[in-house]
């Protein structure tokens, strides 16, 4: 049996995701997704929780004929350690998949195979664009499941986004600790 480990902020879980969780399934057996940043939300770049990213990715892997275990992942912001702190958090996983150079050489430096894959449609399917999207009030829906339009309705993740867009836009702090 193999198990793999995916990494990413998953802010929100899109189409891309998506269609490399699905690349991925092809390959190993049960897949550890890593959400990045769980430390993180209620900014522009990082609006949603841990837990919510869990459920978008969760209810959209539900139906994938694979074993998936969504763990949140502290940024460490110490690189030197980072595989260490992964491993922590984690279950056992033989083999990681990214194509970020730095989380590649991480991996690799502490003997760990890492496996790339091409990004689908990468300048439509990322982060940003959905959260831009969403943030205009454009057609955002398109570019993730419909399990991830579900989740945001459930949490009012559009209005979150656009209310945390405009503040800062404004250039009002969103940081409540700086208050």
């Amino acid at each position: 049996m193999t198990r793999g480990f995916y990494i990413g902020r998953f802010q929100p879980f899109h189409e891309g995701h998506h269609t490399m969780v699905e690349r991925i399934s092809e390959e190993v057996d049960e897949l550890v997704v890593g959400i990045g940043s769980a430390d993180q939300s209620h900014t522009v770049r990082n609006p949603f929780t841990a837990g919510e990213r869990i459920m978008m990715i969760t209810k959209t892997l539900v139906d994938l004929d694979l074993v998936t275990y969504a763990v949140p992942i502290e940024d460490l912001n110490r690189n030197s350690v980072w595989v260490s702190h992964v491993q922590s958090m984690s279950p056992r996983f033989e083999v990681a998949f990214s194509n970020n150079p730095l989380v590649v050489r991480l991996f690799e430096e502490a003997g760990i195979e890492v496996r790339q894959s091409p990004m689908y449609h990468r300048e439509e399917f990322e982060g940003t664009e959905v959260r831009e999207r969403i943030a205009e009030d454009g057609d955002w829906e398109s570019l993730v499941p419909e399990s991830v339009v579900e989740v945001l309705g459930e949490i009012d993740g559009v209005e979150r986004i656009q209310q945390i867009s405009a503040s800062e836009g404004d250039g009002a702090n969103a940081d409540p600790a700086d208050d």
